[in-house]
């Protein structure tokens, strides 16, 4: 089982020369599990290219994708119009959200409606199954529960548990809130993964607070309370370059070895 990385900023696609290295794509992770359906967590604008290699090894085949959404912001939703398995009726495409944000299909729906978009949401020739949770989604082989954080209108992280292992994914999270930082540790503990939102550097913060993100200091703190076996730092900000995310994966590494800064394109081992 591996995390596959399609899009890793928060805030704004930045493609550019000074961010090669990390990419520039928002938002979409794949959890690829032997022999399962693909899984996808976001759909920013890495998602498109996403759907392109997920078309590629399909070869023709029928695909059904189960895609995780955090929330609606703009930057974990804007590449969902052009995720190329949309397009056939032979796949099937199943959207998944939490009660923890707004209602799905009226989100969705609004993404596409005119004037900021030509067709409807309903027009995707896919078949598409909207799936509002009220409770852990249990498939075949994982299941996937979402948990509340603290995030401007409202966001969800998710926990994943399947037989090869198990992460959590949370891009959008903001520490402060006792009740919730009480209980993403608990639910983060022992995964093999945790993917987390680090936008900020502690100074950043401060000019930065009630903005629903948080730091790489903050994240290492809650790899090592929840004694999570690899940090992911993941939702870097649109002005941070290469340059600077080599720096910060550094120093996250002197506080918890097993940290690393999410590159575009990269695959992490669970």
């Amino acid at each position: 089982m591996r995390l596959r990385f399609w899009g890793v900023r928060g805030s704004a696609a930045v493609p550019g020369p000074t961010t090669v290295e990390f990419g520039g794509n928002t938002s979409c992770v794949q959890l690829e599990i032997p022999h399962a359906d693909a899984v996808l967590f976001d759909a920013g604008t890495g998602i498109r290219n996403a759907g392109v290699e997920l078309l590629a090894q399909a070869a023709g085949k029928p695909l059904h994708v189960h895609l995780f959404l955090t929330h609606f912001h703009w930057d974990h939703i804007q590449g969902l119009p052009f995720f190329p398995p949309l397009f056939s009726p032979a796949n099937k495409v199943t959207i998944y959200s939490s009660g923890f944000s707004a209602p799905l299909k009226q989100a969705l729906s609004g993404l596409m409606a005119a004037p900021y978009f030509p067709i409807t949401f309903e027009s995707f020739p896919a078949q598409v199954e909207l799936v509002d949770l009220a409770s852990p989604a249990d498939l075949d082989f994982m299941q996937v529960r979402p948990i509340e954080v603290n995030h401007p209108q409202g966001a969800c992280a998710y926990r994943v548990d399947t037989a090869h292992g198990s992460m959590v994914y949370s891009p959008d999270r903001e520490h402060g809130d006792a009740r919730l930082d009480e209980l993403f540790v608990r639910e983060v503990q022992g995964t093999s993964a945790l993917v987390l939102d680090s936008q900020y550097t502690p100074a950043e913060y401060e000019a930065h607070r009630g903005w629903g993100h948080s730091t790489w200091v903050e994240a290492v703190k809650v790899a090592k309370a929840a004694s999570v076996g690899k940090l992911v730092l993941f939702h870097h900000d649109p002005s941070h370059s290469d340059e600077m995310l080599r720096v910060i994966e550094h120093d996250a590494r002197q506080e918890f070895a097993q940290s690393y800064v999410a590159r575009e394109g990269w695959a992490v081992e669970l």
